[in-house]
């Protein structure tokens, strides 16, 4: 069920003379060799995109919605063939991959309604004149989209792009391309102009070094590491072009004293261990209050400790290997680290077997502030937990990583409650949940977590240009 990759440039695919084998991380087999672009492919995906966009700029709104929303029904209508490409290629339980499908049709149908609301204004003026606000599509996007969600992170930019009028050059990750294959695919059969959306893979150095520089690229959407995002920020900027970044996390959990210990616990190592911890919103340092730190700290061990790892399409798999084989030593190293400055190992903290990536679910307690990991996202299932003797504390803690993308907390109290808001240094605060973020909300980080919005009505804004037009009814 694994699909043949090929590039989508044009409204065709296509082949190519390079290319290099996709893994599947749970048996390290070969699942299929992925095509990588030549810099004629990306030349012609350039000349394609250009020639998409006079024709989907010029489609009106209710067009553009309603494609988008023939091809978000055919991503549900395909769920089981979609979400399992994705277990074979990320690992991922299957249960995980279906709703991760779901949620990239949300995205979709989301921003098809908000094309049809792109507003602008118009301002008084003097009798004679009127001075009107337009949003306009930017023009071309360059779309670089991460291993970890192969499904959801390629929707949440193709969808943005897509309902502004845009058209898009996705370089989707050479790890788990099927996921950005599928959605290609539903958007042919949905009857998107060629040209719109355009589809390659590659080494992504090469990808990134030639398309931002192009001239017909107006926005650089990127999801993924802080080093990289700040090196192809660098890149657009000597060519002035417009970024959306969606950078690294290391996401604090502060549970105050009078939150319910035993359900805070269970929720946060649950989720902790979602997509083996590979996710940027992922909640990592738990902050803790130190009455109830013993308790806490137990009763999220003993549901880490439970976790069933295995391989994503068996039955009752709750976390699955890592994607790929970097993130075993990686996490490993980290571990170490914490272990050898004073932090105790409660759980895990090793490889599974020797075949495939699987982790062991890991918590660590009492971590010194000198331990790499309390700066580090180590983007796995790894937690980490210390006691705090003070909301005040707790605050500083959170605070204290360059990151600030994702923030939880946990408390009943309404002074707290005011305070975290405030001050917790973070693009997402959740309060008694460990959700992150829905299709309607704003999602996007502060600080080394990135710039601009995905998702809600901010997130189009992105993607548009604004013209303001003088009409004097006579010559001034």
């Amino acid at each position: 069920m694994y699909p043949e990759l090929k590039l989508f440039i044009d409204g065709t695919w296509r082949k190519t003379d390079r290319d290099i084998p996709v893994i599947n991380p749970a048996t390290e087999e070969e699942l299929g060799r992925l095509p990588c672009a030549s810099v004629k492919d990306l030349d012609d995906a350039l000349e394609a995109a250009v020639k998409g966009f006079r024709v989907w700029s010029r489609t009106s709104p209710r067009e553009r919605a309603d494609t988008i929303l023939r091809a978000a029904a055919l991503m549900r209508d395909r769920i089981d063939t979609i979400a399992h490409s994705m277990t074979l290629e990320h690992g991922k339980p299957l249960k995980q991959a279906r709703l991760e499908v779901i949620r990239g049709a949300e995205f979709f149908e989301w921003d098809a309604g908000e094309a049809m609301r792109t507003y602008g204004r118009i301002i008084p003026a003097a009798p004679g004149h009127k001075f009107a606000v337009h949003h306009l599509p930017i023009g071309v996007i360059a779309a670089f989209s991460p291993w970890n969600f192969p499904m959801s992170q390629p929707a949440r930019k193709i969808a943005g792009a897509l309902a502004s009028g845009c058209s898009v050059i996705l370089k989707a990750a050479e790890e788990t391309p099927a996921g950005a294959l599928h959605i290609a695919k539903a958007f042919e059969d949905a009857g998107l102009p060629p040209g719109v959306l355009n589809l390659v893979f590659g080494e992504p150095a090469e990808v990134s070094g030639y398309l931002i520089p192009q001239d017909p690229v107006r926005l650089v959407a990127f999801t993924g590491s802080t080093g990289v995002g700040r090196h192809l920020t660098t890149l657009a900027a000597q060519h002035d072009t417009r970024v959306l970044m969606e950078l690294g996390g290391h996401a604090p959990v502060i549970v105050c004293e009078d939150t319910h210990v035993q359900a805070a616990a269970t929720s946060g190592a649950v989720r902790k261990m979602r997509n083996a911890g590979q996710v940027c919103t992922s909640p990592t340092r738990f902050f803790v209050h130190q009455s109830i730190f013993d308790l806490y700290a137990n009763d999220f061990v003993k549901r880490a400790a439970a976790t069933v790892v295995g391989n994503g399409l068996e039955s009752g798999v709750e976390m699955g290997p890592l994607a790929n084989e970097r993130r075993v030593p990686a996490l490993t190293e980290l571990v170490e680290d914490a272990r050898a400055k004073g932090a105790t190992v409660a759980t895990g903290g090793a490889q599974i077997g020797n075949q495939g990536y699987f982790f062991q679910p890991t918590v660590l307690l009492n971590v010194p502030d000198t331990a790499r990991i309390m700066q580090e996202e180590p983007f796995g299932p790894v937690a980490v937990i210390n006691p705090v003797a003070s909301l005040d504390e707790a605050i500083d803690q959170a605070n204290s990583v360059p990151f600030g993308l994702a923030g939880y907390a946990f408390t009943n109290r309404a002074d707290y409650i005011d305070r975290l808001i405030d001050e917790v240094e973070v693009g997402n605060l959740s309060i008694n949940t460990l959700e992150a973020s829905m299709p309607e909300t704003p999602f996007g980080g502060v600080k080394s977590s990135g710039s601009g919005r995905e998702g809600g009505t901010e997130g189009l804004e992105n993607y548009m240009t604004v013209k303001h037009v003088w009409h004097s009814a006579g010559i001034v």
